[in-house]
């Protein structure tokens, strides 16, 4: 088939994919020779028939797209003769060729991982055929890659999906269409639909209709004058650790321009990934940046708070700040392996996950439906109420601005705690209702921060009811502990090995496979009871405040650092099992307190973990990289 100027519309494809950055181009005459080609590949490969008309930017966006190794172009369009049809769950391709549940049709071009090419290339040679060309008929040369496609599916692989939004992209099968597509392609502005593709579909209602207005054209600035998305990030980093400073220093001009600066930060938290959307510069690295660099400033802010509402003169303005710390990091682990449960559920049969029925289901369904309407009122609601971080970035703002620390610290952890209890028992009710197990996909002894000694403990057959039993343990004795100090009284050592015991408990069910509805949990179990315990041991031994402060906020940069790997399907810390695992920092924790020396205890164990935190972030992203690299370019 050939455009209005005589090209042929392949050459006119593989001249875009080139522009879209494919290093070479080769047309393969029919699927075995597409076989041959993929198991030739060792990095990334772009496929596509050639019967697709779109903008240059949608091959560009998909072959750069970071949702997964394996992407898949997903068109709206009706399918025609020859095509499939797919239906996409939470971003991923879980079923082809099923018209009564479909959501789209595949885009005639996908990229596949290096991991998964031997599929492809067995999907190919399994269906033979011719591999190009426009698609008249079921069997004709068009549909022979939807077919390959539905094999890569049906046998397994992950495929992600790409949806083509504000740009075009249509698959043609006679000039009429070629010309129409042409048409609509011409017709839209491609550099300002790359602009406002910058911005998430969707979005938090803060961010959404009080920073995305504006945060692209920073984005398009920042490109201009060559500012990466790390280098932005690196700069609200800065504005926010400004904010937490004015926040300690108090005063209301202090207060305001704290406000000021933490708002100003969260949009150029917001610009660093529009930035990186807009040029299509992503990396694992400024991925995990990103990520852990959104935590780290927001308990630097909460720190802030922490010392002026101290300073200010209440007494436990510290007390506060850790409460909201170790509140805040509970929760994103439990919005982790959440989210990990339900990507897991999208890929399952339903009949895997359980029947429609019961009060699960019900919430599951009514769920889906308030998700679909976007803009309706109902729609907001359910986004804001879960306190994300541009509402509680934009409260801690307004309420230090114009109320103090004190305040602003009291907010978070009201509207924290409400929507904790909110999340946590729809989200229990739902994970029964789907009873898909997620820990058994993963390494995990890695995500539950297990050390040594979970290898000579006695084994438990259920891993969360004894590691609830131990946060529970640490809970009481930080009650325990606060009451005895508000009486002038010391805490019995007996009463921390107690804690440390049922703690312990928890370290029972390492070995034991975590397939329960429940297990998904145990994560931010394990964690909020270290935490408590930590904490308890501080209150104790009449620690200073800041100091357990500055000891909890080094575990939480230890765990995001496995939940962002999670995330960003990273291998684990080269240096994890020198951070001596939960149980043991526990342990070692209970040894200092005994021998009254709860500060020096806090003191050397955080500065050794924050050593080994660092060590590892330089081995994992400049080091081994680096010897990598070297090794590519020896000769062999």
């Amino acid at each position: 088939m050939t455009t209005d100027a005589g090209e042929r519309l392949a050459d006119r494809l593989a001249g875009q994919w080139r522009r879209a950055g494919a290093d070479e181009v080769r047309v393969a005459g029919d699927l075995s020779e597409l076989a041959d080609l993929v198991a030739a590949a060792t990095g990334p490969v772009l496929v596509s028939g050639a019967d697709l008309v779109a903008h240059t930017a949608v091959l560009k966006h998909l072959a750069t797209s970071p949702v997964g190794p394996t992407v898949a172009l997903v068109l709206t369009d009706p399918p025609a003769a020859g095509q499939v049809t797919v239906r996409e769950e939470r971003g991923q391709l879980v079923a082809v060729d099923d018209p009564a549940g479909a959501t789209g049709v595949f885009g005639g071009a996908l990229r596949v991982g290096p991991a998964d090419l031997p599929a492809l290339a067995a999907a190919a040679r399994a269906l033979g055929g011719p591999a190009t060309g426009p698609a008249p008929a079921p069997d004709g040369p068009g549909s022979a890659l939807d077919r390959v496609v539905a094999g890569l599916v049906g046998c397994g692989t992950l495929v992600f999906a790409h949806r083509v939004r504000l740009l075009v992209a249509h698959r043609v099968g006679d000039p009429a269409e070629l010309a129409a597509a042409q048409a609509a392609v011409d017709a839209v502005d491609e550099d300002k639909a790359e602009l406002r593709l910058s911005v998430k579909e969707r979005d938090d209602f803060f961010t959404t209709f009080f920073v995305s207005t504006w945060s692209p054209y920073v984005a398009k600035a920042a490109a201009r004058i060559g500012l990466g998305p790390s280098g932005v990030t690196m700069i609200s980093v800065a504005f926010a650790v400004a904010a937490a400073v004015l926040f300690g220093v108090g005063g209301r001009p202090a207060l305001v321009a704290g406000g000021i600066l933490l708002y100003l930060g969260f949009v150029l938290d917001c610009v660093d990934g529009q930035l990186a959307r807009y040029t299509r510069h992503f990396s694992a690295w400024g991925g995990w940046l990103d990520t852990m660099a959104d935590r780290a400033k927001e308990y630097l802010v909460y720190a802030g708070l922490g010392y002026g509402a101290t300073h200010a003169g209440f007494r436990y303005g510290w007390a506060l700040a850790i409460a909201a710390m170790t509140l805040q990091t509970v929760r994103h682990m439990t919005d982790t392996w959440y989210g990990v449960l339900h990507d897991e559920a999208a890929r399952r049969p339903r009949a895997a996950t359980g029947d429609a029925g019961g009060i699960g289901g019900k919430l599951n369904a009514a769920s889906t439906k308030v998700q679909a309407d976007t803009g309706s009122v109902s729609y907001w609601l359910k986004r804001t109420v879960v306190f994300p971080i541009g509402e509680r970035w934009a409260l801690i703002a307004v309420a230090a601005a114009l109320f103090g620390p004190l305040v602003a610290l009291c907010a978070v952890l009201v509207w924290g705690v409400l929507a904790f209890a909110y999340t946590g028992a729809l989200r229990t009710l739902r994970a029964r209702w789907m009873r898909v197990p997620v820990l058994t996909t993963v390494d995990t002894g890695l995500h539950r921060d297990d050390g040594p000694l979970t290898r000579i403990l006695p084994v438990v057959r259920r891993p969360l009811a004894p590691a609830a039993l131990g946060a529970l343990g640490a809970a009481g004795l930080l009650l325990w502990a606060l009451l005895a100090v508000h009486a002038g009284r010391d805490l019995p050592g007996w009463a921390v090995t107690f804690a440390l015991v049922l703690l312990l408990g928890g370290a029972q069910g390492a070995r034991t496979p975590h397939d329960g509805p429940l297990d998904w949990l145990v994560p931010a179990v394990l964690r909020a009871g270290e935490y408590l315990f930590a904490i308890a041991v501080g209150v104790a031994g009449r620690v200073p405040p800041w100091l357990v402060f500055g000891y909890v906020f080094v575990l939480t940069l230890h765990h995001y650092d496995l939940t962002a790997r999670l995330e960003k399907r990273q291998a684990a810390p080269p240096l994890h099992p020198a951070s001596l695992g939960w149980e043991g920092r526990s342990a070692l924790l209970t040894i200092g307190s005994i021998a009254g020396i709860a500060s020096i205890a806090l003191a050397t164990l955080g500065a050794y973990l924050l050593v080994v935190f660092v060590a590892s972030v330089v081995l994992a992203w400049v080091v081994l990289p680096a010897r990598a690299r070297g090794g590519d370019r020896s000769p062999g």
